[in-house]
């Protein structure tokens, strides 16, 4: 079992939407980035969304077209113990002060999770919180483990959540 630990949310006052995963897999990990499994569909959807179908090069400017979308990105677990990158595999799950944090940006009135790990884990710990503010919407997760969802139906319920 590995000890892991989220990293910091890209997010900035103006941010509406904040999308949650439920911690970042053992690739992210290791290249302290968002969804840099090269499998994970997430930077293919926003591209699609955001971006004429591109996804930018750079980790950086993929964090940029989020926030210049009014889009935030966090994880709902700060750290946990977990062997490999699957969800199911996730013990010892310590969250995110949400109060705190949604109270730091207000602007924010949607919630997005991406899987059901991010809901489960988000419901257990803190609940469904400023109920007459925010939106919560479930997302089948981006996940190369998800192969359920192919890509354009997967494209078709984030564009939706996202618009």
């Amino acid at each position: 079992m590995s000890k892991c630990i989220c990293f910091d949310a890209s997010i900035n006052q103006n941010s509406e939407i904040l999308i949650l995963g439920s911690m970042p897999g053992v690739c992210s990990l290791a290249h302290q980035q968002y969804y840099a499994h090269p499998q994970n569909r997430f930077w293919r959807i926003i591209g699609e969304i955001f971006n004429n179908g591109i996804v930018p090069e750079s980790y950086e400017d993929k964090l940029t077209l989020l926030l210049a979308n009014k889009i935030a990105l966090w994880d709902v677990v700060y750290s946990c113990n977990r062997e490999g990158s699957l969800d199911s595999n996730i013990t010892n799950e310590k969250v995110h002060n949400f109060g705190s944090f949604l109270t730091q940006y207000p602007k924010i009135h949607r919630i997005c999770f991406n899987g059901n790990k991010a809901k489960t884990s988000y419901q257990r710990h803190i609940g469904m919180i400023f109920p007459e503010r925010i939106n919560y919407l479930s997302l089948p997760s981006t996940s190369p483990a998800n192969a359920r969802w192919n890509f354009d139906a997967l494209l078709t319920e984030w564009r939706h959540a996202l618009s």
